[in-house]
């Protein structure tokens, strides 16, 4: 039996999970209304209660460490704009933290009066409880759109009563307080391969950053954590060369850097650390699958520690670890090809896992869900030498029981390209992709050059003037794919969003002769006006990546596919966010202008109400029933 998308776009994910102060409350993000809400749980598999009952997607909840109460990230309309709101858990009353006084306010749904800001003038971005639950602390640009201060607030205060406590000039990010709640770790990102890490001293005359990284060219220091006796930092770095993140330990005395754990040339992925017990879990990337290494550190000697059992977790992709008071246990995300996202809580010492929460499948058999296989197509090599001496892209088929219009030809298929570009497509659950599966498709997720998850030599392969490297990969995996038994080779169609509408976008122009059809997500279509019309905040670091607009602009409009569009043959589709922060509106409507002029056959579905992506139930509903309907017609 067949299911149409809206079943599909019904099966529910939870996640997000943080463990209230008693230890007996979990709460969690969960769709069940179509949106991301706040929901709790006081046991395994029990009738979880929802607790927000907005239209708009809650971003995060964290709880109190101390009291049954928790704070929520939620923006407006998908402009990204998170402002915060505190919860009580006993009364449910929703209280607007960070809402600027002169901010409309209205009525909120459900039973109480929640408020929270119609128009939002700022970003906010969580940065942590202080262990006595007094405090929480945020970064925000606020004071000027392009970059971002750190802010403390008392946990009874409302509105703009934040305190500055450092202007920043850049992009900050926040990594928790220190075990005594006198210092903030403190990142600041250049790009997405290079940080650095500071100590904000909070009883400082005058607190200022003190930097822990001083370095040369692109090093990342990331999931940094404050060791137990706050005299030291965990973190994943790839200092002194690295191709791949390593867990190391940073001596705050001494600034002397030691290697914990590498990660046998897989990326260490991150570290989740209780600063009171020292106990952890850390994850490895590798191939794109999660392995958790689950132990406690030793209080003498911070680069030794014992481990425990890993947990048998369904799926194969799992993350956002939260420990519960004592950290005896901690609650975990997990997913998979065929296994939707859930909550697991796990007994840290015997690596014995529960599920606990159980987001339904929406009708649809958890036995009909279809596996992805793990493939490595041959490109061209790093310096254009021939396919024999190329390298490998990685990416996931999947392939459908029945093939759509039959099986004598092979099936169609979409290649779907992931964003970012510093990004990797993993093999979670995905909805959409079961749905066309279902309806006879294949299913391609390419991790071209560029990607995340191999390396920072893999990842640098598109950097700037190889841009088109990465399309190029494009191709050697549509025609490895045109020489698989199981395809069609002339029912191709290539999907993305974001960058990966670039990448589709490109690709079309590039390789017109691959292409059915092609599906454009909230793509960049001129590199020039995305860069010009993006968030000022965001601005700095995706130059990094592609190139400015000051040195590069000549090669930034040389590969922009607007100045391409008449090499497009195949019919096209353009979807977008009208509020969208990151890759502004105006890149739909130039590419689907352009290319309705040259004569291609172009069909364009703007979003008042969404963002960067599609977050609302109803709006994904109406956008995959009509891409749905436009591969029916071109492919």
């Amino acid at each position: 039996m067949s299911y149409d998308i809206e079943r599909y776009l019904n099966v529910r994910s939870a996640y997000g999970a943080s463990f209230g102060p008693d230890g007996e409350r979990l709460s969690f993000l969960m769709n069940t209304t179509g949106t991301g809400q706040v929901w709790t749980l006081e046991g395994p598999r029990e009738w979880p209660e929802q607790r927000t009952f907005y239209d708009e997607r809650v971003t995060f909840a964290s709880w109190s460490p101390e009291r049954p109460e928790l704070i929520f990230g939620m923006d407006d309309g998908g402009n990204e704009k998170v402002q915060l709101f505190r919860l009580d858990a006993e009364t449910g009353v929703i209280e607007s933290l960070t809402a600027s006084p002169e901010a409309e306010q209205r009525r909120g749904s459900g039973s109480h009066n929640e408020p929270r800001a119609r128009i939002a003038h700022a970003k906010h971005r969580w940065g942590g409880w202080s262990h006595d639950g007094e405090r929480f602390a945020f970064a925000s640009n606020r004071r000027d759109e392009s970059v971002f201060d750190v802010y403390v607030q008392n946990r009874d205060e409302t509105g703009d009563a934040a305190e500055l406590v450092c202007e920043g000039d850049g992009w900050l990010s926040l990594a928790g307080w220190s075990p005594d709640d006198s210092r903030l770790l403190v990142s600041q990102a250049y790009s997405n391969f290079d940080q650095d890490l500071y100590v904000l001293d909070l009883e400082a005359d005058e607190p200022t950053l003190e930097h822990l990284t001083p370095h040369e060219g692109n090093v990342r220091y990331q999931s940094a954590s404050w060791a137990p006796d706050g005299e030291g930092i965990y973190l994943v770095t790839d200092e002194g060369d690295a191709d791949t993140l390593y867990l190391a330990y940073l001596d705050l005395d001494t600034r002397a850097l030691e290697t914990v754990a590498d990660g046998d040339g897989w990326n260490v992925d991150g570290i989740a650390l209780d600063d009171e017990t020292g106990r952890f879990v850390y994850s490895r990337n590798v191939e794109g699958y999660t392995e958790l290494t689950v132990g406690e550190f030793d209080a003498d000697d911070p680069t030794a520690f014992e481990t425990f059992p890993e947990p048998d977790l369904p799926g194969g992709i799992a993350g956002g670890v939260s420990f519960d008071p004592d950290a005896d246990r901690f609650a975990l995300s997990t997913t998979g090809d065929t296994v939707n996202t859930n909550v697991f809580v796990v007994d840290l010492e015997s690596g014995e896992a529960e599920r606990w929460t159980d987001a339904p499948t929406a009708g649809i058999p958890r036995e009909t869900f279809q596996e992805s296989e793990l493939v490595h197509v041959e490109s061209f090599g790093v310096d254009g030498e021939t396919p024999s001496a190329g390298l490998e892209v990685p990416g996931f088929l999947t392939l459908p029981d029945n093939p759509a219009g039959g099986s004598e030809d092979g099936a169609p298929v979409i290649v779907d390209i992931h964003g970012g570009p510093e990004s990797q497509r993993r093999p979670s659950f995905s909805s959409v992709k079961q749905y066309f599966v279902d309806r006879g498709y294949a299913y391609f997720e390419p991790n071209v050059r560029g990607s995340a998850g191999y390396g920072a030599d893999y990842a640098a392969l598109d950097d700037v003037e190889k841009r088109m490297d990465s399309v190029a990969d494009i191709e050697a995996c549509v025609e490895w794919l045109q020489d698989h038994p199981a395809i069609d080779p002339n029912r191709i169609a290539a999907k993305g969003g974001s960058y990966g509408g670039f990448m589709v976008l490109a690709a079309l122009t590039e390789y017109p002769d691959l292409w059915a059809a092609g599906i454009d997500v909230v793509g960049i279509a001129n590199f020039v006006t995305f860069l010009e019309n993006t968030g000022d905040w965001r601005r700095e670091l995706r130059e990094a990546e592609y190139g400015s607009l000051e040195e590069d602009r000549a090669f930034l409009e040389s590969i922009s596919p607007i100045n391409n569009v008449e090499n497009i043959e195949a019919p096209l589709f353009v979807l977008h966010g009208e509020n969208d922060p990151r890759v502004p509106v105006g890149e739909a409507e130039q590419i689907a202008e352009k290319a309705d002029a040259q004569g291609v056959p172009v069909r364009t579905l703007i979003f008042e109400d969404e963002g960067h992506g599609f977050s609302k139930l109803e709006n994904r509903i109406e956008a995959y029933s009509a891409i749905a309907d436009f591969l029916d017609d071109h492919v």
